[in-house]
């Protein structure tokens, strides 16, 4: 059940990203610079494998790795 009120979670947060917007400032500032989610996963990905090359790889997947380490890691 955790982890589907998890995935859930993610996935609510990641509507406002998805949808289109008319809004020029925020089209700038989303544009600019990394994701909320590839910053997450650089870090958790650094913090479980200490590998630049797999931060990377992470970290291009962002949401995607971040759902999938929350749902797999072991307290």
């Amino acid at each position: 059940m955790k982890k589907i009120a998890l995935f859930v979670f993610f996935l609510v947060l990641s509507f406002p990203l998805l949808a289109e917007t008319n809004n020029d400032a925020q089209t700038v500032v989303t544009s600019q610079g990394i994701s909320l989610g590839t910053a997450i996963a650089v870090v958790a990905s650094w913090s479980k494998n200490k590998s630049i090359f797999w931060a990377i790889v992470h970290g291009f997947f962002s949401w995607l790795y971040v759902i999938y380490f929350a749902v797999n890691r072991k307290d």
